[in-house]
C-alpha cells in the first residue's frame, strides 16, 4: 500500500512538473512575442524621432538662434543673438498697443486696427511676421537694423493681404 501510494505520488509529481514545464513555455513564448513586437515598434518609432529630429535641424537654420553664421554676426557686433531676439520680438508687439494698428504693417485694417500676431526670426537681419484685423490677415517681411545709438530701425520689405474667402 505504501508503496502504491509513493507511486502515485510520483506520478503525480511528474504530472505536475509537465503541466508545469507546459505552463511556463507558452508564457515565455507570448512574452518572446511581446518583446519582440515592443522591440520592433521601439525601432520604428526611434526612425520616426530621428527623420523628426533631421526635420528640427533643418527648419531650425532659418532661425536665428539655428543659422551659426547670423550669431557669429551678432557676437562680432556685441550682441547676444537672444537678447536681440526678445528685443526686436517686444518692439514689434509692443507696436500693437498703439491705437490705429501696428504701423509696421502696411495695410489698414478693415475691421479693426491690424495687429502683429506672430514674429519668426530667419536670420540677423530679416524677421516674418503674421498680422491680421479679426478678419483679414497677412504676412509681411521685416528687415531690422541695429542704428549707432543701438536702436531698432524696421523696414516693411514686402506683404501681402490674403483675400477673405
Amino acid at each position: 500500500m505504501r508503496k502504491s501510494i509513493f507511486m502515485y505520488l510520483f506520478f503525480f509529481a511528474i504530472l505536475f512538473i509537465i503541466f508545469q514545464y507546459m505552463n511556463e513555455k507558452t508564457i515565455f513564448e507570448a512574452q518572446e512575442k511581446k518583446i519582440t513586437a515592443l522591440t520592433e515598434k521601439v525601432a520604428a518609432n526611434d526612425a520616426v524621432i530621428d527623420s523628426l529630429n533631421q526635420r528640427v535641424v533643418d527648419l531650425d537654420y532659418f532661425t536665428l538662434q539655428g543659422n551659426e553664421n547670423a550669431m557669429v554676426y551678432l557676437e562680432s557686433s556685441g550682441y547676444e543673438a537672444a537678447a536681440v531676439e526678445a528685443l526686436v520680438s517686444d518692439v514689434i508687439y509692443e507696436n500693437n498697443f498703439v491705437t490705429e494698428g501696428n504701423p509696421l504693417v502696411p495695410f489698414e485694417g478693415m475691421t479693426g486696427p491690424m495687429r502683429v500676431n506672430k514674429v519668426r526670426f530667419l536670420n540677423h537681419r530679416w524677421v516674418l511676421a503674421d498680422f491680421t484685423d479679426g478678419t483679414y490677415w497677412g504676412e509681411m517681411i521685416l528687415e531690422y537694423t541695429l542704428n549707432t545709438q543701438q536702436q531698432l530701425e524696421f523696414n516693411t520689405l514686402a506683404s501681402l493681404l490674403y483675400p477673405k474667402s
